[in-house]
Parts: C-alpha cells; sequence; structure tokens
C-alpha cells in the first residue's frame, strides 16, 4: 500500500487546522501517511518570553541552522515536542485520525550523532564552536514507526533526535523527514513551509522552479537561499535514498496537500532511462 511522509514547515504564517483538515482526509481515503513537522517560529517566540533569544548559525556555504545551547534545547522541546505535536495531535483527533505524537528522541526512532565542531561566519570571519547541541540523522529506526502503522494509528514526529549515547540533538526536521521516507520505502515525500518552492529570486514569488532535474540542479542549488537550502538537500538525499519523488511547496491554503501532491511547487523526481 502507498505511503508518503509530509514535513510541514514551523515557521510564521502557518495555520495548522487546514492542514489538519486536509491530512484527515488523505488518511480517510485509504492513504498510509506519516505527518512531521517543524516549530521554529513557536521556539522563537517562547525563548523570547523566557529572556533566552534565538541564535542563528550561518555556515561557511550558507547553510543556516539554530545555535543550540542545552537551555535552547530545553525550549525546543517545549514548543516542538509540547505546543506544536501535541497541538497538531489533538487536531488530527478531533478529525477522527488517530494519531501518535513523538519525537526522534522516543524510542530511539531517530539516531543520531552531534557535530564535534561547528564551523560558522560570526562578523565576517569563521568561528568554530565546540559546545552546540545540533546534529543530523544517521539512521531511523522504523519498526516502532511500522508497528504504529500496522496498528492503523498515524505517527506525528518532530525533533529532537538522539545520539547512541542518550544524547537529544537538534536536528533538521526536513532531512530528518528525507531520512524517515527512504526508511518507510515512501513514494512520495512533500516538503511544505510558508514558501512557494525553490524561487530563482528569493523576492519574488513569481519566479517558482518547477522543476529540479539533472540538466538544472546546480541552478536549483545555487537560487536555495537560507533555509531552503537545507530542504533542497533534503529533496536530493531522499531521491539518493530512494524515494521516487519529492515536492517543495507552499503549505498556505485549504488544499496545499492536493496541490503540492498535483506539482504545485518544485518537483524533484527521479528520472527514468525512457524519459
Amino acid at each position: 500500500m502507498e505511503l508518503i511522509v509530509i514535513k510541514i514547515g514551523g515557521g510564521q504564517g502557518i495555520n495548522l487546522a487546514p492542514i489538519a483538515d486536509q491530512f484527515a482526509r488523505l488518511v480517510q481515503s485509504g492513504t498510509r501517511a506519516v505527518l512531521v513537522h517543524g516549530g521554529s517560529h513557536e521556539t522563537d517566540q517562547l525563548a523570547q518570553a523566557l529572556g533566552h533569544p534565538p541564535q542563528r548559525i550561518v555556515s561557511p556555504s550558507g547553510h543556516e541552522s539554530r545555535r543550540t545551547d542545552r537551555r535552547t534545547l530545553e525550549i525546543f522541546e517545549m514548543a516542538y515536542c509540547g505546543k506544536v505535536n501535541k497541538g497538531l495531535v489533538e487536531m488530527l483527533r478531533a478529525r477522527g485520525v488517530d494519531a501518535v505524537g513523538l519525537s526522534g528522541l522516543d524510542g530511539g526512532i531517530w539516531i543520531g550523532s552531534r557535530k564535534d565542531a561547528i564551523r560558522a561566519i560570526d562578523h565576517g570571519r569563521v568561528v568554530i564552536i565546540r559546545d552546540d547541541l545540533s546534529g543530523r540523522v544517521d539512521r531511523v529506526d522504523k519498526s516502532l514507526l511500522e508497528l504504529l502503522l500496522y496498528c492503523g494509528r498515524i505517527p506525528v514526529l518532530t525533533p529532537p533526535a538522539v545520539t547512541a549515547d542518550g544524547v537529544a540533538i537538534n536536528v533538521d526536521a526536513d532531512r530528518a523527514a528525507a531520512m524517515t521516507a527512504a526508511a518507510l520505502g515512501a513514494s512520495e515525500l512533500l516538503l511544505l513551509s510558508n514558501v512557494p518552492g525553490v524561487l530563482a529570486d528569493a523576492g519574488d514569488p513569481n519566479s517558482l522552479i518547477a522543476r529540479a532535474d539533472a540538466g538544472n540542479m546546480e541552478r536549483v542549488r545555487e537560487a536555495a537561499k537560507g533555509r531552503m537550502k537545507n530542504k533542497v538537500l533534503a529533496a536530493e538525499e531522499a531521491l539518493n535514498a530512494g524515494v521516487a519523488r519529492v515536492i517543495i511547496g507552499s503549505a498556505r491554503g485549504d488544499e496545499a496537500i492536493a496541490r503540492a501532491r498535483a506539482g504545485a511547487g518544485t518537483v524533484f523526481e527521479v528520472a527514468h532511462a525512457d524519459a
């Protein structure tokens, strides 16, 4: 039976209620699905309210991430695993979906490695950060997810992940979703956020790059700025790991999921020999 993974971004301006409506209809139509979500905006707001303002790290290659000290990780967990995750589960259950909210930490679903040192740009110079609690997902233990799906439950997943020695780490949710889609043998991965896809000009919403393939992949990589770099990297990782189709698109509107599945956004697809 077909399985898809949908990742919903946590940026400002995304209304989760229409997403819950759409996701519920998808599941009730018979499609097996896993939902992954972020929570960056809620985390930023909570961090400000708690007197520990968010900080960003930009790598020399332009990838942007959250500076994650121990206090930030605690706030991150409050927002991602608490408010956003349980809010989504509540919405889905109210719509008849037997949702189960989990983080990658729970049951060791997302096993990752912490970065010992991070190179970042600070006022034009490269600095080394050694106390950051961030990293990447190295493998997905799919057994718990498959058990839930077999029992008719719908996993709703969010960072953090966990290291092999039991330390919680902040990981990029797009790339974690890509790893999850690959591990579960998903046919499709949707990466939906507050932008319509990869834009040739980040300031022009009409400059959407509709397709990403071998012929223009370098252009797509160069066009991706800030957080979009991580989404493009996630899309490529998913394709390379066997997911047939990835769409980076908008989470906004009453039919965002259906529109993305119909090709609205930037479509990454495995090229066939007879194409």
